[in-house]
């Protein structure tokens, strides 16, 4: 697998965390690399049948969706879930190729990364989180980040449970 640098262009506070969002987004496309189509559908832990290298991607597309979108920006809420199925979108999936879905990921990740760059790290979002209050675009970032890592653990096992690829 390719090594992402993560290295800021700047030490300030913006450019380290978006550096390690783009760093994390990266990690996730890198892992995909070379993956077959059938692999990036297969399903690999009996305890976790959407648990598939496409279903990650598209996950993680998806949460950032909600938190920039629908949560910072105030947006109806769009995504594929629905109250009776709230993880369609790791089911919805496999009936994409993945590289449509990496493809979908980065074009998403280049809008939100020009707003991030326009707008201040203390501008709260515009709807409440779960707890009543109202995170700012910092918190979002530093969520993603955790978000996006973690999601990387995932695919790096089902990668190395696949075909034997490990990298980190």
């Amino acid at each position: 697998m390719t090594r992402i640098d993560d290295t800021p262009p700047a030490w300030d506070e913006r450019s380290q965390l978006t550096m390690f969002l783009d760093y994390a987004r990266d990690t996730a496309r890198a892992k995909c690399d070379g993956i077959s189509a059938e692999n990036a559908r297969r399903a690999l832990l009996p305890g976790s049948p959407l648990m598939t290298m496409s279903g990650v991607v598209n996950h993680l597309r998806w949460v950032e969706y909600h938190w920039f979108q629908v949560v910072f920006l105030g947006e109806e809420d769009q995504g594929p879930w629905t109250e009776e199925d709230p993880d369609r979108e790791m089911r919805v999936a496999v009936d994409f190729p993945l590289a449509q879905l990496l493809d979908e990921y980065a074009e998403q990740s280049a809008h939100y990364r020009e707003l991030v760059a326009g707008t201040g790290l203390d501008t709260q979002a515009r709807r409440a989180v779960r707890t009543g209050l109202h995170v700012d675009l910092r918190w979002i970032l530093l969520h993603l980040v955790e978000e996006t890592a973690r999601h990387n653990g995932h695919l790096d096992i089902l990668r190395e449970m696949l075909d034997g690829t490990t990298g980190e």
